[in-house]
């Protein structure tokens, strides 16, 4: 895992991590990178470096989709494990902590795996925009009956 903490998110921030990663990861092996759709990740500096590095592929999760998204389960262990159990008195604090954790982490690593199907998953996200649906639907009548139209 290649981590850096920055106090800011910004794409000034975010191309150089972009540099550490390039920094650390052999040139002759693909990089696929997996992104949300913050802003930050499209400017046209971060365009143009992407541009100048065809070894990088980018995947951007759909919005409302971070869950698709490993290292956010990365990070909800990292907040489990480390950010929570702690009292940081400082900024420069928290950063070291997040580092200690970075660092045994990368010292037995353990991949993250689904642990459903994607046609479980899948049903369950259908599950779940049928009771969405459902609840709007029950809502609008709920009003249609109190206001009388």
């Amino acid at each position: 895992m290649i981590g850096q903490t920055h106090r800011r998110h910004r794409s000034l921030e975010f191309r150089k991590f972009l540099d550490r990663i390039d920094d650390s990861v052999p040139p002759e092996v693909q990089v696929h990178l997996i992104l949300d759709n913050y802003g930050t990740h499209k400017t046209p500096q971060i365009r143009t470096w992407f541009a100048k590095r065809p070894r990088y592929h980018l995947h951007f999760t759909p919005t409302y989709g971070s869950w698709l998204n490993l290292v956010e389960r990365w990070f909800a262990e990292l907040t489990t494990k480390q950010i929570r159990r702690g009292a940081h008195r400082s900024v420069s604090e928290l950063e070291r902590a997040i580092g200690e954790f970075l660092d045994t982490h990368n010292a037995h690593p353990k991949p993250f795996t689904w642990t459903k199907s994607a046609d479980q998953i899948l049903a369950s996200i259908a599950r779940f925009a049928q009771r969405t649906a459902d609840t709007q639907a029950a809502q609008l009548m709920s009003r249609t009956t109190v206001t009388g139209h």
